[in-house]
């Protein structure tokens, strides 16, 4: 039996890795919620359980989607542009987005799917001509135990490792994920404290500034996304909030994506009109950031990358595929200004240039984590 046909058993079991006891409890130190954990309990995305003294992971190597998808799907598009990532999700959530793009597992409870260990996982990355993994899907930190793991053996075969995530790990969890091989993430900053608060039920906004500040202190390539939902982060004082402090606290040359909401879950507030997120791309630009670009909007300009002094165009996309690339080692091909990003070195692939075979065009309201089942 292949490590892509195993059978639910114990091997989703494992000691979690961040633990620390409390009187009778068990405090969880994988995010930033903290539960302490009675005795035979769950903690609140119901991945971790308090047995026997010691607190378990539930979805180690629980795999509910996988699929060899392009990397600005994650999205990231100023790293290895044009290339391809082995991306696996598991199951649940710490979050309780009502409008959550992927309901089908990040609502759902950990007792299902197939088992795939992290040298399946290397391998099958590499047998399907991947040059990187991705954890994305449901929130990849639920999965910190098996990440850290699938990291370690992906970097040694020569693999870049990338998170698309909310962002609300411990510092703890960040550090083990950095140091096991973590080169790129994707945070999902969804709105000011009171939105987030509010939507993602009692989450500190705060925390994910936080450790978006410290992947930029640990060398990890970061974007940002805020899927932008009307009536929810669409007003101008919350995108330009969010816009200012990428500036302040990450840098101006920090990419923000901002993309379309299409309903789903619980909400059903219409889709973002593309001029709500052209108004967000102008807020962006005019808060200072260089890269600002419009998410979930198939074939429109504001996809592509343009130096931000000449203008000349530099990456052509058209969805999650590189059309043409026109970067030189880094650097805008007319007036040589710096882009700054990943965009190739020793062991690790180069920027493509020209047509890209890419997955056929999502149907509306696919998101960027769109899950592909076995």
């Amino acid at each position: 039996m292949s490590g892509l046909d195993q059978p639910l058993s114990a091997r989703f079991i494992r000691p979690a890795r961040l633990q620390e006891p409390t009187d009778r409890r068990i405090r969880c130190l994988t995010c930033e919620r903290r539960c302490e954990i009675v005795p035979g309990g769950l903690g609140w995305c119901r991945t971790r359980r308090h047995q026997a003294g010691t607190l378990l992971t539930l979805v180690y190597g629980a795999v509910s989607s996988l699929s060899a998808n392009p990397i600005e799907k994650k999205p990231l598009y100023h790293f290895y542009p044009g290339t391809r990532a082995l991306t696996s999700g598991a199951w649940s959530c710490n979050f309780g987005c009502p409008w959550c793009q992927n309901y089908h597992i990040s609502k759902a409870t950990p007792d299902q799917g197939r088992y795939l260990s992290p040298e399946a996982f290397v391998s099958e990355a590499i047998n399907r001509g991947c040059q990187g993994t991705s954890i994305s899907f449901n929130e990849p930190t639920l999965s910190l135990e098996w990440s850290l793991d699938v990291f370690r053996l992906a970097r040694d075969r020569g693999l870049y490792n990338t998170y698309v995530t909310n962002g609300y790990m411990t510092l703890e969890a960040l550090s083990l994920l950095v140091e096991a091989g973590l080169d790129a993430m994707n945070v999902d900053v969804k709105g000011d404290a009171q939105t987030v608060r509010r939507y993602c039920k009692g989450i500190d906004v705060e925390k994910v500034w936080r450790n978006c500040r410290r992947a930029r202190e640990l060398g990890l390539h970061l974007e940002i996304t805020t899927l932008v939902i009307p009536g929810v982060n669409d007003q101008d004082v919350v995108l330009q909030g969010i816009a200012e402090r990428i500036v302040t606290e990450l840098g101006a040359d920090v990419p923000w994506h901002v993309s379309g909401y299409y309903p789903a879950y619980r909400f059903t507030a219409p889709p973002t009109p593309v001029e709500t997120l052209e108004r967000a791309w102008q807020i962006g630009k005019e808060a200072g950031l260089a890269f600002v670009y419009l998410g979930n909007v198939w074939g429109h300009r504001l996809e592509n990358t343009y130096c931000p002094d000449c203008g000349t165009l530099l990456i052509e996309r058209r969805g999650f595929s590189v059309v043409t690339c026109h970067l030189g080692r880094g650097r805008c091909s007319h007036c040589n200004r710096e882009v700054p990003g990943v965009w190739g070195s020793a062991g690790q692939p180069q920027a493509a240039v020209g047509p890209q075979a890419v997955e056929p065009d999502p149907p509306p309201g696919d998101s960027r984590w769109t899950p592909y089942p076995f």
